[in-house]
């Protein structure tokens, strides 16, 4: 029996509506797939045939910057980020846009070349801050590019230009988002492509493959909802595949700042397949709330890689990708080439809210199918929901061996609570402590000053572990909701996980599963769920660490790990960024800025 999702997706194949005018182009989004050599974007120089040379995912050192080609390229982008009204399931809501685009535009570099982007801040009716963070990058010679308010900078304010310049130490899949309240769940995201050797061959590379659950309310809406007593909790309306989806609007009841405005046959997105090659599709969760389960109708997919990783390869019939994360995988064209296939993401909502439409569609198409026509196959049946984490550890083994330190220079348990405040505010608390952001002192500036204690203002939930050149964190999850906990400017050891008492034992000890994102599962108030991360102090800096779900991170569940501040001291910060917040200090000086949630 034909459903209505698939119904609806006939009718968009078949008509096309909504291409132009919900604000899209038809697939491809990003361009049509690149075949090998992808990485020639320019007319870069090609030391032995590539631009990383002889390195190979096998032969390089524990970390990438540890063996990271210098290629003397710079890769420069230049984005707007303004508000626009856009429908990407047909529904119209009120977003804010990078160049009027969404999501954004693809930032493409080769492994060891210089990113530079410059941000123009154009929000207006209301103007507001906003940033940039570059997911997943070390950033270890430009700590302050990280891009986090009241941390690496102040926020760009509006009217004003703020340039990011940072080298491309890892490769891979990754994105970009606004890392300035909630703000990244009304549209400000993208892909970012780093192309480097790989463990594999393969003959084509689709590119990104974008899921992210959808809300027809905006951000700020959704995070008042979250801090109400008692808590509001809202589902996703919609899940999509490269900012594409139909709705249905018999669900639609009102939007609360547009009318609601619903066309059901919003579009799909589209990918081709090439008869007889091996396809690379790069998965990115781009959402804010739920973790995805994707797959191909029928087809086998090979993961090589989690986060900017690359891990030995392994098969499966449905990958997981937690908020944040991304999954490099390899599919081989097995069809005939009048074929049409299903590509499928569905919310894991077991582990979530529930949705009305938690699957999202995209179309595969042979070189000779008919792409008006509906394909006609059979999604791929799971129940398994890995007890909301991610595979088991066992499974994920780093293609480059890495061992911890025999016992780290530091240990710190982090234990994650709910509480509400005084306004009875629902909060998330990390040892006690829920995370504000001051927005007029960036951390990482004091710290370059040598003011790095701040007794007075506990909410900046700053750890300070001096000169220690390892780290471990045991973070113990006493709620019953997963989390995905993110790192900014590593990528950690992830050596054990299970619920109750950790009992000392390391999954592949000699080379534990690393990535800068990893999945906890809930807890309970009396018997914690456990994840024991690690990580080589090698980075100074002021770096975040917190759950990538947005109501999470915008409650307080967030806080600083200062690294090496002795060594903080002796970096030459440009002025550039001190000058953000003397802009935002002019702005919010006759502004009210109007900090609801944590501010991240």
């Amino acid at each position: 029996m034909i459903n209505w999702f698939e119904a609806q997706a006939q009718r968009s194949l078949s008509t096309g509506a909504c291409i132009e005018t919900c604000g899209f182009r038809i697939w491809p989004l990003y361009g049509r797939p690149r075949e090998r050599p992808h990485y020639r974007l320019h007319a870069e120089p090609l030391p032995q045939g590539y631009p990383w040379g002889t390195r190979t995912p096998s032969t390089r050192g524990t970390n990438p910057k540890n063996d990271c080609p210098s290629t003397g390229v710079t890769r420069s982008y230049d984005f707007t980020i303004e508000r626009g009204i856009l429908a990407p399931d047909g529904v119209n809501k009120s977003m804010v846009l990078i160049n009027g685009q969404f999501p954004g535009p693809l930032i493409e570099a080769n492994w060891g070349d210089e990113i530079s982007v410059t941000v123009h801040n154009r929000l207006a009716s209301p103007e507001d801050g906003t940033s940039l963070h570059w997911h997943g990058f070390l950033q270890t010679a430009t700590p302050w590019y990280d891009g986090v308010p009241s941390v690496h900078q102040c926020p760009i304010a509006p009217g004003r230009d703020f340039t990011y310049t940072f080298k491309a130490e890892n490769y891979g899949t990754t994105w970009y988002h606004t890392h300035y309240s909630s703000q990244y769940m009304d549209g400000p995201f993208g892909p970012i492509t780093i192309y480097g050797p790989s463990q594999l061959p393969y003959d084509i590379d689709l590119g990104p493959v974008i899921l992210s659950d959808w809300y027809h309310i905006t951000s700020d809406e959704f995070i008042q909802l979250g801090f109400d007593q008692p808590q509001t909790v809202t589902f996703p309306d919609n899940n999509l595949i490269n900012g594409k989806m139909n709705y249905d609007c018999s669900l639609l009841t009102s939007t609360t700042d547009l009318p609601a405005i619903c066309t059901s046959n919003a579009g799909l997105a589209k990918f081709n397949f090439t008869t007889g090659k091996t396809h690379r599709l790069r998965l990115i969760n781009a959402g804010g709330y739920s973790t995805q389960k994707f797959s191909i109708d029928g087809y086998e997919l090979t993961i090589i890689a989690n986060d900017f990783v690359p891990v030995e390869p392994y098969n499966t019939s449905v990958v997981t990708v937690g908020i944040g994360q991304r999954v490099d995988i390899l599919v081989k064209a097995t069809g005939k080439p009048t074929d049409a296939v299903w590509m499928r993401s569905d919310l894991d909502t077991g582990c979530s809210v529930a949705s009305p439409q938690p699957h999202a569609l995209a179309a595969i198409y042979y070189p000779k199918a008919d792409q008006s026509a509906r394909p006609n196959t059979t999604a791929t049946v799971w129940t398994d929901t890995n007890g909301c984490s991610n595979d088991n550890l066992a499974l994920t083994v780093p293609l480059n061996p890495s061992t911890p330190p025999a016992s780290p220079a530091v240990t710190q348990y982090i234990d994650m609570t709910v509480g509400v405040n005084a306004s009875g505010e629902s909060l998330f608390l990390m040892n006690n402590v829920s995370f504000h952001a001051d927005y007029n002192v960036p951390l990482l500036l004091l710290a370059n000053l040598g003011n790095t204690s701040y007794p007075t203002h506990p909410e900046w939930c700053v750890y300070n572990f001096g000169k220690a050149t390892s780290i471990r964190l045991i973070v113990r999850n006493y709620i019953a909701v997963p989390h995905a906990m993110h790192l900014h400017g590593h990528s950690f050891w992830v050596l054990a996980e299970g619920t109750g008492t950790w009992d000392g034992k390391v999954t592949n000890p000699s080379n534990p599963q690393r990535r800068d994102v990893q999945l906890m599962g809930p807890g309970t108030a009396d018997v914690p769920f456990y994840t024991v991360l690690e990580f080589e102090a090698d980075n100074p800096g002021v770096w975040p660490f917190h759950c990538h779900t947005i109501g999470h991170v915008a409650g307080g569940m967030y806080v600083n790990i200062m690294e090496r501040p002795d060594l903080i001291t002796e970096k030459q910060i440009p002025s550039v960024v001190a000058q953000t917040c003397r802009d935002w200090a002019t702005w919010s000086g006759s502004h009210v800025v109007d900090e609801i949630d944590s501010g991240l």
